[in-house]
């Protein structure tokens, strides 16, 4: 099978089942969906929607309990722990709220710690080109702490890039920045997607990213409960965000 015949995401009946005390509870129910090479999507939802959940299993941080998951083409729903480490490691980049930097660390070596676990040699160049890509190719030798938010938050999408991932999740990778900042990560984000065809996937209750996005999941209670394209995306930096009940 050639690259870019096959969705790059490929869920079937997918569940996830938690054991609570005598209690059983469809974190995931069923859930089915594909995703196409160089998308930008949002999956949405309230609380205890199966958001958090479906991260999860499309990071391969977790297995389901019934259902196939293919991720590029390579069924990992049956995979190891060792097996999930490594289809993670080459295939899947998390940006996340936290940013997850390390503290003493220039921003150079954090985004090398992904090419050193997967033993990638000429690790510095591809770090440095990362770091370009996301506009910090003069903050090579700053720690986290002479970097602004916004900054920090562009090392760790440098950091998910390293490894030329199938994709990106991005976890409210805005969560922690102010509306400046923010609006300047998401245009990081469609540049990398409209020039770099990175397929990128974002997991959010904020309407407001997803309005940035071409296609947006809804769930609710486990289930896919919309599937929707975006019209026309707003495009990151070109319209002041609405207060919050005009979101709503």
């Amino acid at each position: 099978m050639t690259k870019g015949s096959h969705p790059i995401i490929s869920i079937t009946n997918l569940t996830k089942i938690y054991q609570m005390g005598e209690h059983q509870v469809r974190a995931l129910d069923g859930v089915s969906m594909e995703v196409q090479r160089g998308e930008l999507l949002s999956i949405m939802g309230p609380s205890g929607s199966g958001k958090s959940t479906m991260m999860n299993m499309l990071g391969a941080l977790d297995q389901p309990s019934g259902g196939v998951y293919r991720l590029d083409g390579v069924d990992v729903s049956q995979m190891n722990d060792d097996q999930l480490a490594e289809i993670r490691n080459l295939k899947i980049g998390f940006v996340f709220q936290s940013f997850n930097l390390l503290s003493r660390t220039p921003a150079l070596q954090q985004v090398e710690l992904p090419l050193i676990y997967a033993g990638t040699k000429q690790r510095r160049e591809q770090a440095r080109h990362a770091l370009e890509l996301v506009g910090l190719g003069d903050r090579l030798d700053h720690k986290p702490s002479e970097l602004s938010g916004g900054q920090q938050q562009r090392v760790a999408i440098a950091r998910a890039l390293v490894n030329q991932p199938a994709i990106i999740l991005a976890d409210e990778p805005t969560g922690n920045l102010d509306s400046k900042s923010g609006a300047e990560v998401m245009q990081i984000f469609q540049r990398l997607n409209r020039e770099e065809g990175i397929t990128i996937i974002f997991v959010t209750h904020d309407p407001w990213i997803a309005r940035h996005t071409r296609r947006v999941v809804t769930l609710a209670d486990g289930k896919i409960v919309g599937d929707e394209q975006v019209a026309t995306p707003l495009v990151a930096g070109q319209a002041e965000r609405p207060s919050e009940s005009a979101l709503h």
